[in-house]
């Protein structure tokens, strides 16, 4: 079991903690009341700085012993000017807690007395703090060394009442960014599509409405393209609708859909055996989307929004589809299905037509790991952003700048909707590789009428990326922040 972290503030004060941080710029002294707290050591600043060759820039650590031994870590913050961006402060957080946890202290003080300390850096410091001490160790085996009990850490601040409150806020979507990694960290034997909706209806508690519809009734909305997905599966699938109405009655709401495939074998177009492991996080965009809807209702969000996830099993079995099977999704489009291995698109387009049917949105986002094409053009650093809308793309893209969820545009075209065309039925869901990620995302549009839209393919971004200072896990919650911030910054009443 990990650790519990536990963040209190509280004002400048003589601090008495086993473990006190104090942060310098890069070229200056410690300042104000992380001065008082270098003064106590009793030590000169230039004499203890030039020993250590501690120059304050990001990254350097001065580590003190002092009596009864009481240790100092003094820290460089780069900037001398103050002017770190709020989502400098969340990687700061991150780069604190694997410092201060290094240290096996259960209890320290960080002073934050600088220039750029204001309520929001401090809520984002954080939010930092929080991401980076995630773990996802549910199923290992307790080690004697690991560490457990509170690590309790008080920041102190300037004023504490305003600190409370950014931490809250923008703690809530600390908590749906850790739900969205619990769900893609889950293996597929515990986590499948039942399972998943019952997670999802856990959100009752916050006030969300959640529907879940069953075979049955997505048979009778004529939903045979997510059907024909789950049909070769013992799991049956499942529709999930999550209402948050935190805006003005019959205001429009904003539309979120998350592919949930479970676990992705390929189906009768099975994927090699090489990696086919992390297909159990096949379902990150679902997860973006619960991981959204929990942070939104956490803090009361303004806004009137819908969640829609499509949950299925795709595996190969006697009932399974199979290459060259026609299908007939809820538009009344027909399907070849050439591979069973692009089967996210077929889930995403009767959840989108559904979407857009019924709840007239303000605008529709996807997201789904949909292909490893967008893997091949951007790597693990950006996801995929493909739009109808010139608007809705630069809202996007500013606020994963803001977030730090990166997104790159990708074209669309009707050269490239020509390619999804079939011989035998009106379109086909897969042309094979050139422009992989584009053919896609063409298929998709299909099912958006003239709503506002955009799809984000998170294929390298919702798993398996590298370690960050945020992020220590194989999932990071890709997308949460990201569309909190898109709601925060243009879309609340």
């Amino acid at each position: 079991m990990s650790q519990t972290l536990h963040i209190v503030t509280a004002a400048h004060s003589a601090v008495s903690a086993p473990l006190t941080v104090i942060y310098a710029a890069e070229g200056k002294a410690p300042a104000g009341a992380a001065a008082a707290v270098w003064a106590a050591t009793g030590l000169d600043w230039v004499q203890s700085t030039a020993a250590g060759a501690f120059k304050g820039r990001q990254g350097q650590v001065l580590d003190i012993i002092g009596a009864g031994g009481r240790r100092l870590l003094v820290l460089g913050s780069g900037d001398a000017d103050g002017d770190t961006p709020l989502n400098g402060w969340t990687d700061r957080g991150g780069s604190l807690l694997g410092k201060i946890a290094a240290t096996r202290v259960e209890t320290a003080a960080i002073v934050l007395d600088e220039p750029g300390a204001t309520p929001a850096a401090i809520g984002e410091l954080a939010a930092g703090l929080r991401l980076r001490q995630y773990r996802f160790d549910k199923y290992k085996s307790a080690r004697p060394d690991d560490p457990t009990g509170t690590l309790t850490l008080t920041l102190q601040v300037a004023d504490p009442a305003a600190a409370d409150l950014a931490i809250a806020d923008r703690g809530a979507t600390v908590d749906g960014t850790l739900l969205a990694r619990d769900l893609v960290n889950e293996p597929a034997n515990v986590l499948g599509p039942v399972e998943f909706a019952a997670r999802a209806a856990e959100l009752a508690k916050l006030g969300v409405e959640v529907e879940i519809l069953e075979p049955a009734a997505l048979e009778k909305l004529g939903m045979g393209s997510l059907l024909c997905v789950a049909q070769g599966s013992d799991r049956p699938a499942r529709l999930v609708v999550m209402h948050w109405q935190g805006g003005k009655p019959g205001d429009a709401p904003l539309a979120f859909v998350g592919k949930g495939v479970v676990f992705d074998t390929g189906g009768i177009s099975i994927k090699p055996a090489a990696s086919m492991e992390d297909m159990k996080g096949d379902m990150g965009g679902a997860a973006a989307v619960t991981g959204l809807m929990c942070a939104l209702a956490t803090r009361k969000a303004p806004v009137n929004v819908v969640g829609v996830i499509g949950l299925v099993e795709n595996m190969p079995s006697g009932s399974a589809v199979r290459p060259g099977d026609i299908v007939k999704a809820m538009s009344g489009t027909t399907i070849e299905v050439i591979n069973t291995d692009a089967e996210g698109r077929l889930v995403l387009a009767d959840a989108l037509w559904y979407t857009q049917d019924r709840f007239k949105p303000k605008f529709m986002i996807n997201l789904a790991t949909l292909t490893g094409a967008i893997i091949v053009a951007l790597g693990h650093e950006h996801a995929g952003l493909f739009s109808n809308s010139d608007d809705l793309a630069t809202k996007l893209l500013a606020a994963g700048l803001s977030a730090n969820e990166k997104l790159w545009r990708m074209p669309l075209g009707a050269v490239y909707d020509k390619m999804i065309e079939s011989k035998f039925a009106d379109i086909r869901n897969s042309v094979g590789r050139p422009a992989g990620s584009i053919t896609a995302a063409q298929f998709l549009q299909r099912f958006v009428n003239d709503v506002p839209w955009a799809h984000l393919d998170i294929a390298g971004t919702a798993f398996g990326v590298s370690p960050s200072e945020t992020n220590a896990s194989w999932a990071p919650g890709f997308g949460v922040a990201l569309l909190d911030r898109l709601v925060r910054d243009s879309y609340q009443n």
